[in-house]
């Protein structure tokens, strides 16, 4: 009887141990697409916040006090050089005129009377029939009437100048802003209200920005060690960016660069000079302005999704040797292309960082290289897969 149930024990843990459950399946490796670096020579283009200056704006201002009689433009149009703009009342400046005129005619006759009376002076001064006095008397007379001609010429000069003032045309080839005054108002030239509009020239115009401190020192350290390459001869080219988004189709060069920075933004303006032919850019649009021909030589770029933030900065994950994962620190710079992002420091060459299947990564464990792509498609087969296996097992 006792060996009966000894036997039976020995059984029932013999059974008990063939039912003990097997251990979990491991996870497979996490299927992930990689992308070798390479560094490779880039263009280096900043970009500022700009805006569209006239090439040349001239305030159109009243010389001469008078009663405006016309305005003879289109208000916002476009004039040419020497257009009539306005025209003030010329009857009291031509009457200045005449008047001038005549004082030069009455000096000039008595200048010429002066001129015969010192000819026959001189020769009877000469011969002792007459004193020197009256021949020094006659030289003073021709002396101060040709001062008098010479005088009556520079106001007849005068007279005609405010003349021609009364007529008003454009210096420039541009647009005219709207007229500050109307048709009848009397205009005083030594007033304010002597302004009368502005013409801005179009053609060609500047487009101006500001470089700070922080920029300038940050190019310069960056040139220094060779990382940023200047054009030749600092010959820029400037490209605008529309404020709808769209590129301006004439690129245009640097004309000018402030020699100091202002006091008050710590920053230095720069300005470019754009054909216009067009008439697309107009005075006082804010645009973007992108400085081409430096470049980065021996740049590595990597997509922007490959870059993760964590809590001490940014980092990446690349592809060791053996298969695994690993953590890689790194700093990143501009952001190139429309996805693509600048590593300044933490990567080398032949680094294989994993640009897909990040997310299902872990630091130190094996991973899977499938084709660009893949990773992606791999990822939502896994849920769906999932979804029909517990379809199916609610359906049993």
């Amino acid at each position: 009887m006792y060996l009966r149930v000894t036997a039976a024990l020995l059984a029932v843990a013999a059974l008990g141990a063939c039912e003990k459950p097997a251990p979990p399946p491991q996870r497979p490796a996490p299927m992930v697409s990689v992308m070798a670096v390479k560094p490779q020579t880039i263009p280096f283009v900043p970009t500022y916040v700009a805006q569209t200056e006239s090439s040349q704006q001239v305030d159109i201002v009243a010389r001469v006090s008078g009663f405006l009689d016309k305005i003879a433009y289109d208000e916002g149009e476009l004039v040419k050089n020497g257009q009539l703009l306005f025209q003030l009342d010329p009857k009291p400046f031509q009457a200045q005129l005449e008047a001038a005129q005549g004082e030069l005619l009455a000096q000039q006759a008595r200048h010429a009377t002066a001129a015969a009376n010192l000819n026959r002076v001189k020769p009877l001064a000469q011969q002792n029939a007459l004193p020197q006095s009256d021949l020094d008397k006659a030289q003073g007379e021709f002396d101060a009437s040709k001062a008098a001609v010479f005088a009556a010429q520079a106001k007849v000069t005068e007279a005609e100048l405010n003349l021609s003032y009364a007529t008003i045309r454009s210096p420039v080839t541009g647009l005219a802003s709207r007229a500050l005054q109307r048709q009848g108002a009397y205009i005083n030239s030594l007033s304010p209200e002597s302004k009368l509009t502005y013409v801005a020239a179009i053609e060609p115009m500047w487009v101006t920005f500001s470089v700070s401190q922080n920029q300038m020192a940050k190019y310069r350290n960056l040139m220094a060690k060779g990382q940023l390459v200047p054009p030749k001869n600092q010959n820029y080219e400037v490209e605008i960016v529309m404020p709808d988004g769209s590129a301006y189709p004439d690129r245009g060069k640097i004309s000018f660069a402030d020699p100091s920075f202002s006091q008050d933004t710590g920053s230095f303006q720069v300005r470019a000079v754009l054909p216009n032919p067009q008439r697309t850019l107009r005075p006082g649009m804010f645009v973007t302005a992108k400085l081409h021909g430096t470049v980065r030589p021996d740049a590595i770029v990597v997509p922007q999704l490959a870059v993760q933030q964590g809590s001490n900065g940014h980092l990446v994950y690349v592809v060791k040797e053996d298969g695994t994962a690993e953590v890689r620190p790194v700093v990143v710079g501009d952001y190139y292309g429309e996805k693509g992002i600048v590593i300044m420091t933490g990567l080398r060459d032949g680094d294989r960082v994993i640009v897909e299947g990040v997310l299902k990564v872990i630091p130190g464990q094996p991973v899977q290289i499938v084709e660009p792509g893949a990773a992606g498609k791999a990822g939502k087969a896994a849920p769906a897969a999932a979804k029909g296996g517990k379809a199916a097992a609610k359906k049993k």
